[in-house]
């Protein structure tokens, strides 16, 4: 099993939402999966900013830039 860096990867997540999963990547990664959703890390901050995890947002911000 490997250790889960959490507090390293706190340092780099820019997710603003307040949530228990931060700096465990793995856990995050499931839950917006399950949820057909990406996680913040895949996001501009200011796309993040929106809180609209999906898809298709994610496709809309990459594609004016």
């Amino acid at each position: 099993m490997v250790d889960c860096k959490k507090e390293q990867n706190k340092t780099i997540c820019n997710c603003s939402y307040s949530c228990g999963r931060k700096g465990m990547c793995c856990e995050c990664l499931h839950y917006h999966r399950k949820r057909g959703e990406l996680p913040a890390c895949y996001f501009p901050d200011d796309a993040e900013r929106t809180y609209d995890r999906s898809i298709e947002y994610f496709i809309e911000t990459f594609q004016k830039r």
